[in-house]
């Protein structure tokens, strides 16, 4: 199970007239021959501070709805076979907003450098003992409606390595697609058992999380 959080807030600009300081004025030459007249008009523009995230099913943000907030968590499931138990390897998930254990990953911000991070409670268990580790679980990012594919915090037993996104600039938009993979190594067969899921103690839930100053 992996977690889907989504911080909204509303991007607009706002163009006004400000008393004294925004009037527009006039004035009048009069006389003959040539005339000049000069007239002029202040400019202000206010842009409110935003940071969205999402991770799963979300709000619309290629069309500009950063809001409400969205509390639906998705669940990504794996289930490998007998055979893909004995010989290992990469296993697909099923889940997600993007279906096939796909999910949409968005940040969006404009107030500074933007990291972004994830964190587990710890290894995934059964409840009986036996643990299956995060670093099994890979995350693929591949480009979605931006140009630069929105990387992806490698899973971990706790708190992931942050990445920074906009190093040298003040803001962000980017997105992608995550694809989440369940990685079996050969002859090392896990225990028998349901890891993870819905029981909280069984620590499945990844809460991701970006940060701006």
């Amino acid at each position: 199970m992996r977690s889907s959080i989504i911080i909204r807030g509303i991007v607009a600009v706002a163009a006004a007239s400000v008393p004294l300081l925004g009037n527009a004025e006039s004035t009048v030459s009069t006389g003959a021959g040539a005339l000049t007249a000069t007239a002029q008009v202040e400019f202000q523009v206010t842009i409110p501070q935003v940071l969205y995230l999402r991770v799963g099913t979300g709000s619309s943000y290629t069309t500009g709805v950063l809001a409400p907030n969205n509390t639906t968590i998705d669940v990504i499931s794996f289930a490998p076979t007998t055979g893909q138990l004995v010989t290992g390897g990469a296993i697909a998930g099923t889940g997600g907003d993007l279906t096939n254990g796909v999910e949409t990953a968005a940040v969006i911000g404009n107030g500074g450098t933007v990291t972004l991070g994830a964190s587990t409670p710890g290894a995934m268990n059964d409840g009986a003992g036996d643990t299956i580790n995060w670093s099994q679980i890979t995350t693929a990012s591949a480009t979605n409606t931006t140009g630069t594919a929105l990387p992806a915090p490698v899973l971990a037993n706790g708190a992931s390595t942050n990445l920074t996104l906009n190093a040298a600039s003040k803001t962000v938009y980017e997105d992608a697609k995550w694809t989440y993979t369940y990685n079996i190594t050969a002859g090392s067969i896990p225990v028998a058992g349901t890891y993870g899921g819905a029981t909280a103690a069984n620590n499945g839930l990844v809460t991701y999380t970006a940060s701006m100053p």
